[in-house]
């Protein structure tokens, strides 16, 4: 055959008109390459009426492949499955979209394990789940979603990656937080009555104005909690458990600490100007260069050992 003899296949009923260095140029070890090489082993195939070869395989699949050995680009359309193409594409020994279609669906199935869960994901799934069910999102990415003003009183966010997330005015009480990442979010004016924050991760994040104190007297426990360079500006923390808390750097001007524990916790140069420290327990606390100017009650060398 000559390279730049025309050829038709009849692929599934569907006629294809190519060339033979089409098929023979970029996979000249493929199947199709091999019926009109000379001296192959392969014979073409019989023909139908009008002289086309004919190819017994599904035309929707063999359209991608064929534009490929024309052009070199894999292009799809989007109701053909690329998994349909893929082992089309294994049945004719055309290798080199074989190794392309494996790594595409390999990412494809990578993706959605790994795709943060969006606003509207995030509110389906409280809609959809019944008042009596506990809804959890442990953890489930959430980072960088935009979860203000939302009601999420209850739910399970243990492990979970909220980093980044927009959380200001969000109602989060009774909430688990245990361990989670919400490093540099945005949780201004949330409310966290009695949030179980056990060694979260909430480094640089603005917590301004936030409610933690609740009226029954249960503590908000955020034990071992980093704080590192957190904004806690204004907040109403009484009687919330810190106890080993990093807080080093931390903006905890004006907050109202009063009972709190932060027996242990380093507060380096945190700056508690302003703040209500009254019944606080801050023994074996770390207040190095810390700003305790302006405090509503001066601390007691029993409350501060270090």
């Amino acid at each position: 055959f000559e390279p730049n003899r025309w050829v038709k296949l009849n692929v599934g009923g569907q006629v294809y008109t190519t060339t033979i260095d089409t098929l023979v140029g970029r996979e000249p070890d493929s199947m199709l390459a091999r019926m009109f090489l000379q001296d192959s082993s392969i014979q073409p195939s019989e023909r139908d009426e009008q002289g086309a070869y004919l190819i017994d395989r599904s035309p929707k699949y063999f359209e991608p492949i064929i534009n490929y050995l024309r052009h070199g680009q894999f292009v799809c359309d989007g109701n053909v499955s690329v998994l349909g193409v893929l082992e089309e594409a294994r049945f004719f020994g055309i290798y080199s979209l074989v190794t392309h279609l494996e790594e595409r669906l390999g990412q494809q199935n990578e993706e959605p394990d790994d795709r943060p869960l969006t606003r509207m994901d995030v509110i389906k799934a409280i809609i959809q789940t019944s008042m009596i069910t506990e809804l959890r999102f442990q953890g489930v990415n959430l980072s960088g979603a935009d979860l203000r003003k939302l009601d999420f009183r209850n739910i399970n966010f243990k492990y979970a990656n909220m980093s980044h997330c927009n959380l200001s005015h969000t109602n989060l009480n009774y909430c688990c937080l245990e361990r989670a990442d919400l490093q540099y979010a945005n949780l201004e004016c949330a409310q966290l009555v009695s949030v179980r924050g056990l060694c979260a991760n909430m480094e640089g994040a603005n917590l301004r104005g936030c409610n933690f104190e609740d009226p029954t007297g249960v503590r908000t426990n955020l034990e071992g909690v980093n704080l590192k360079s957190a904004c806690l500006e204004s907040s109403n923390m009484a009687g919330v458990n810190l106890r080993v808390a990093n807080l080093k750097n931390a903006n905890m001007k004006n907050c109202n600490l009063r009972a709190a524990v932060l027996a242990g916790a380093d507060l380096e140069r945190c700056n508690l100007s302003g703040s209500d420290l009254q019944e606080a327990n801050l023994r074996g606390a770390n207040l190095k260069d810390a700003e305790l100017t302006l405090m509503v009650t001066p601390l007691h060398m029993s409350q501060a050992i270090r």
